[in-house]
């Protein structure tokens, strides 16, 4: 195994613990455990696996999309499921509400459908 594929399982292992810790996270919500000692450990991990994903990721798309080197050879399978994952973790976790609460447009929109009520 070369240094990028060992690179790229590596990113996959810290997205699986982050999808576990969230499921867990989901479950213990269900229970009604979620200010717990557990839960709090869990929701701790969670934020920190999701944030070294992010940074490993940029760091990823950095070396493969670096202008003065020709690497896209470097993209199979496993990377184009991690550079998707990658674009939904940011969709999903952008602060929308910033973003609507400071658009001229959603302010209009929501106007507009505030006076036709």
């Amino acid at each position: 195994m070369n240094n990028y594929n060992l690179y790229v399982t590596i990113i996959f292992l810290f997205k699986v613990a982050f999808i576990f810790m969230a499921v867990y996270h989901l479950y213990l919500k269900a229970k009604n455990k979620e200010n717990s000692d557990l839960d709090k450990k869990i929701v701790y991990w969670k934020e920190h696996f999701e944030f070294i994903f992010i940074a490993l990721m940029s760091i990823l798309l950095v070396y493969l999309f670096n202008p003065y080197k020709d690497r896209l050879y470097l993209i199979n399978r496993e990377t184009k499921v991690l550079l998707f994952l990658f674009g939904i973790v940011l969709i999903i976790t952008a602060k929308w509400d910033i973003f609507i609460k400071e658009s001229n447009v959603f302010q209009k929109i929501q106007s507009i459908v505030g006076q036709q009520r």
